[in-house]
């Protein structure tokens, strides 16, 4: 999700030359700025949309300011609730009061995005396609943005056919052979965390591994971290990695199996990923640590556990 944002700023006209050749007031400008950095707080955020609608920001430019903001938190839900507020403005759009548009297309290729968002919350598969194959027509350098969506649908399908063994032969982190059913015991789940210790982002998520396998812990969640390289090496590593939270934390660690993978059947292309198995080896999330839709999961199988609070980028 975070691409797209990324795209769509390297698409457009950056503020600053709106400025000089446009000339909004002084004060106006540095106040768009914040509203399209912030990222601080949803509240530090309502208070930078505050302040720029008082000095004379558009509401083109505020909803092009929210649309970045779900889309930089990968917060699906709250896109498709805009939607009808793109409907509206689609209508109006004035491409001069665009703060992140280049061209008119660029503008309709995201409204088509968003109603791909929305028809994909109701599970509207043929609305989503026809909705998503309109985004990439309009405006095709923004195709690698919209792709992941795509790709999320089709690993959906892939994951209902999956059944995860929790027999298959594993090493622990200090070599000796383990599985997921010994390391499971009764609890209601287990999360499968696919880790790597050359990933700044799974260094970086360490003290969020912590908070959430605590938390899940409390519910009858087990969390397995699955480091992806057999190797010696990579549990080498992964020792070193391993900070006094974290051991203190008695969390499992596991290699995954050389021969069959669990990667691999999981199509597991980078890390981190979370992974939800359920006692009968079914999937019922697979993804991105930070995405809303793991703990929409989490709450159908523990309904009391609560999302701990982000402490890392993610």
């Amino acid at each position: 999700m975070k691409a797209l944002a990324l795209t769509l700023l390297l698409l457009a006209p950056c503020p600053a030359q709106q400025s000089a050749e446009e000339g909004p007031p002084d004060a106006l400008q540095p106040a768009l700025e914040r509203m399209f950095s912030e990222r601080e707080s949803p509240e530090q955020f309502e208070k930078a949309i505050t302040t720029a609608r008082a000095l004379g920001a558009s509401d083109q430019a505020i909803l092009e300011a929210r649309f970045l903001w779900h889309v930089d938190r990968r917060e699906d839900a709250a896109l498709a609730a805009m939607l009808p507020d793109f409907l509206a403005q689609r209508g109006t759009f004035k491409l001069e009061d665009s703060e992140i548009f280049a061209v008119r297309e660029d503008w309709l290729a995201v409204v088509e995005y968003v109603q791909a968002i929305a028809a994909l919350e109701k599970d509207d598969r043929a609305a989503f396609k026809r909705h998503i194959t309109e985004a990439f027509w309009l405006s095709p350098r923004q195709g690698a943005a919209f792709a992941p969506h795509i790709e999320r649908l089709r690993l959906d399908d892939a994951m209902r056919k999956v059944k995860v063994d929790f027999s298959l032969p594993l090493r622990d982190l200090s070599g000796g052979p383990t599985d997921l059913a010994k390391l499971t015991g009764d609890a209601n789940a287990v999360v499968l965390h696919f880790f790597s210790p050359w990933s700044r982002e799974c260094e970086a998520s360490m003290a969020d591994l912590v908070a959430t396998a605590g938390e899940l812990g409390k519910h009858g969640l087990r969390v397995v971290n699955v480091i992806i390289e057999p190797g010696p090496e990579a549990l080498e590593e992964t020792r070193g990695l391993l900070d006094e939270a974290a051991a203190a934390a008695r969390l499992d660690w596991v290699t995954d199996n050389g021969k069959l993978p669990l990667s691999r059947s999981l199509r597991v292309q980078n890390v981190p990923v979370m992974v939800l198995v359920t006692r009968d080896g079914r999937v019922a999330f697979n993804g991105h640590p930070a995405e809303d839709a793991l703990w929409q999961a989490l709450g159908r199988i523990a309904p009391e556990a609560r999302r701990p609070p982000v402490s890392t980028g993610h």
